[in-house]
């Protein structure tokens, strides 16, 4: 059945496809940050710390600052986000109730589309920023949950960015991050829900395909 007026991820060009990209500069932001505050310390910010130091390890490499070595470094630092980042738990949040009536290979395909438009919110922004600062407030943990509360801070501007982390397999991986109060996987699945809503679930799919061939194409 044909609909009219379908809601599209390419009409996120405007006002919502803002927001995403300022929850992509927050987290790349908070990525490439540093300074951490020894007495709010825990596993879970001890995890993100040692991320963020890696990142700002690759960045300050001066092999990778070829010009000719630009696409082994962009390869490196999202390699090292993605040991971080649980994209599979991240989609299917940001999926919702859809995400329990696909098979396997359907949810791989899901991840992968899902990852590449996350890592496209912020990889480019990662490599050009350098020095900004960021404080790690504290840590809320339950159980197999955790919160690292962190403030970016950017000349004058403090941006609130907090991690939401779960822990699988002894380690504490990011499912959710939220800038400034607002939930980045929450963001994408309002915009999900509203195309699953007026048209279908192979639609978003066929949207985030597009998005991504055009992410990786030259």
């Amino acid at each position: 059945m044909m609909v009219t007026a379908p809601v599209s991820l390419a009409g996120m060009q405007g006002g919502e496809w803002f927001r995403v990209i300022r929850f992509g500069i927050g987290l790349m932001l908070a990525l490439i940050g540093f300074t951490a505050d020894p007495a709010a310390a825990g596993a879970p910010t001890d995890a993100m710390k040692g991320t963020i130091d890696e990142i700002l390890r690759i960045l300050r490499d001066k092999d990778l600052k070829q010009p000719a070595k630009a696409n082994e470094r962009r390869q490196v630092l999202e390699k090292v986000v993605a040991d971080r980042f649980d994209y599979p738990e991240m989609s299917r949040r940001a999926l919702g109730a859809s995400w329990t009536g696909l098979s396997d290979q359907e949810k791989q395909e899901f991840v992968s589309l899902f990852r590449t438009l996350l890592t496209n919110s912020y990889a480019e922004k990662v490599e050009s920023y350098s020095g900004e600062g960021v404080q790690y407030l504290n840590e809320r943990t339950e159980q197999d949950y955790a919160e690292v509360r962190t403030k970016v801070l950017s000349g004058k501007t403090e941006i609130p960015l907090d991690y939401r982390l779960l822990q699988k397999g002894g380690e504490w991986r990011v499912y959710d991050v939220v800038v400034d109060g607002v939930s980045l996987v929450s963001n994408y699945r309002g915009q999900f829900t509203k195309i699953l809503r007026t048209s279908s679930y192979s639609d978003l799919v066929e949207q985030l395909r597009k998005k991504s061939d055009k992410i990786k194409s030259p």
